[in-house]
């Protein structure tokens, strides 16, 4: 991943077709992606550090306190 590429932390409100591979009510990593945002999709990043689009009405953006955010981010 390169330096330039914002992380944004989301919860998973809805997983259907995916269930297996997306959590409800989960906080997940969304690395800034602009041609997956034209098609309505985030870049999401799983337990094993890949990245895969899911569509961007399956989640919802979160704001964390910057101590909070640097330890999820983290972990």
């Amino acid at each position: 991943m390169t330096k330039t590429q914002a992380k944004q932390l989301v919860v998973c409100i809805e997983n259907e077709g995916y269930a297996v591979s997306l959590e409800k009510r989960k906080i997940y990593v969304a690395l800034r992606d602009a041609a997956a945002e034209k098609h309505d999709m985030l870049r999401i990043v799983d337990e094993s550090g890949e990245d895969y689009l899911y569509p961007k009405a399956f989640f919802r953006a979160i704001a964390l306190p910057q101590a909070v955010k640097r330890a999820v981010l983290a972990a």
